[in-house]
């Protein structure tokens, strides 16, 4: 075979591995509103950048007729490319070619970059299509899965590791994206879950749809499994490269600065009037955090779920930043299981990869019941309080409004190792509410009250001779829980000072193998 010939070979077999499962799966494919593996990646990355490994591997599989069943790639496309210029490593499931299944050699592919991603720090990107594990490799299959979970876990907090729902995802498959930092999933397309409606029927008799099942609202609203609902695969895309924006390459560098071209003092008036009067009334925290952040961009994460609380990524004078905000507008702001978790989980991985932690607080406490209590509200509750004592990256707060009780404490409040503490004179601290301090420590003079008029008029002099002494930012101050006491419109300009300033921050935990979060 002559140099020619050779080289007409080497063509064939990329023009075999670029060709998937065929023509007719790929148009039915289509026909299902998804793009194929190599369409997702070209949308995925700069134009040009991929570089393919293992193109032409091949499974080992001899059982069940798996011999003659052979396609160049094994349907897992894996290598690296460029986000903005910025290094990736990513692998894309072929839905086309054994429905995306994980087979031993495909699994290999993936352990080779992730391997590889750690070496020289940069992201890793996983666009999930698969109908599973490749049944016909039986054990050898699950030890791929096995092999991909370890290499999860050990690189957790080392790159960012992102994960896309673009198809089904079941069974042990679901394991890997769930130890990802995020997970992004489409609608009507893509769906998740440990078993199946056929066998959720069969074992416990419910009837239920995949959709219902595994589906993106599910995920998103539910069980917050998911952090993002886009409507298409090519919408998917584009906002994976938008987050991969905010973030560093791996845990030693900083995050990508940009160049910002709003005024680091700029006055937003509109915030001097955001919180109403009755400390009762609700107000959008998200107005707030636009008034702040440049040029009102604001990246929200997990958006659908535990709306109670606030998370998602901003910019401060091109700094990219991690926003925590109680919303006032949902559940009064109060913190439950599903915040608590939520807001956790958000500030762990600001803190993995260093991004510093800015807080809006207006929380009136830890929601009270049955159903939380029996949950464990306790746990998770701890869970937040952990994140933010553990976090080491600069750490600031501002308290909008109510800052109550413990939930006061676990907000990043100055005992827990906050940097810098900031209140609006809207601001509360106390251990609770005017009403509820009112009724105990004024139990006994309220109960000899002549009659309940006297009863109730006493009780108002008192709630407002309360709010007064104890609910407001002054006292906080006074002991230097709070740094200072700030107009609201000149919130941005001082919080971009305290970042600067907090630059060069060095902070340290005691040397240990790991803590043991309150899971």
């Amino acid at each position: 075979m002559n140099i020619q010939q050779k080289l007409e070979e080497l063509a064939r077999k990329n023009a075999a591995a670029e060709a998937g499962g065929g023509a007719a799966r790929v148009e039915k494919h289509h026909n299902g509103g998804k793009l194929t593996a190599r369409e997702r990646l070209d949308l995925l990355l700069d134009e040009g950048s991929f570089e393919e490994t293992d193109k032409l591997r091949t499974h080992n599989c001899t059982d069940f007729g798996m011999a003659d069943q052979k396609f160049e790639g094994d349907g897992f496309i894996t290598g690296h490319g460029k986000i903005d210029g910025r290094l990736v490593f990513v692998f894309a499931q072929d839905f086309t070619v054994f429905g995306g299944s994980l087979s031993e050699t495909n699994a290999a592919k993936i352990v080779k970059i992730m391997d590889l991603a750690a070496k020289v720090g940069a992201p890793v990107i996983g666009l999930n299509d698969s109908g599973g594990a490749r049944i016909q490799e039986g054990v050898a299959s699950l030890a791929g899965y096995a092999e991909i979970f370890l290499r999860n876990t050990l690189y957790s907090g080392v790159v960012p590791q992102i994960s896309a729902i673009m198809g089904p995802c079941a069974g042990g498959a679901v394991y890997s994206p769930a130890i990802t930092d995020f997970i992004f999933m489409v609608e009507n397309t893509s769906y998740m879950f440990i078993t199946g409606p056929d066998v959720i029927k069969t074992v416990t008799h419910e009837e239920v749809t995949k959709e219902q099942l595994g589906g993106a609202s599910t995920h998103n609203e539910v069980s917050g499994v998911a952090h993002f609902q886009m409507p298409t695969d090519a919408e998917c895309l584009a906002a994976i490269r938008e987050l991969v924006s905010f973030l560093p390459s791996n845990n030693l560098d900083d995050p990508p600065r940009q160049p910002c071209t709003d005024a680091p003092d700029r006055a937003d008036e509109a915030l001097d009037a955001l919180v109403p009067a009755a400390s009762n009334q609700p107000y959008d925290i998200k107005d707030a955090i636009r008034g702040i952040v440049d040029v009102g961009y604001f990246f929200e994460v997990h958006e659908r779920y535990a709306q109670n609380i606030v998370v998602g990524f901003a910019r401060m004078n091109g700094q990219p930043v991690g926003i925590v905000a109680n919303q006032p507008a949902v559940l009064a702001g109060v913190l439950d299981i599903n915040a608590s978790v939520k807001g956790a989980r958000f500030v762990r991985f600001c803190d993995c990869f260093n991004i510093p932690l800015i807080t809006l607080e207006d929380v009136p406490g830890f929601l009270p019941g049955t159903q939380q209590e029996y949950g464990g509200i306790i746990r998770h509750g701890a869970k937040l309080l952990y994140a933010f004592a553990e976090a080491t990256v600069p750490k600031i707060t501002v308290i909008t409004r109510k800052a109550y009780g413990g939930a006061y404490c676990v907000m990043a409040s100055k005992h827990i190792r906050a940097d810098v503490n900031y209140a609006w004179p809207t601001a509360e601290i106390a251990v609770m509410g005017p009403d509820g301090a009112v009724d105990i420590v004024y139990k006994q003079e309220l109960g000899k009250a002549e009659s309940a008029e006297a009863r109730a008029a006493l009780r108002a002099e008192k709630i407002e001779e309360f709010r007064d002494r104890f609910a407001n930012p002054y006292v906080a101050a006074d002991r230097g829980y709070v740094d200072a006491v700030i107009r609201p419109r000149e919130t941005r300009k001082k919080i971009i000072q305290s970042l600067e300033m907090l630059a060069n921050k060095r902070d340290v935990n005691p040397r240990k193998k790991h803590g043991n979060i309150p899971l």
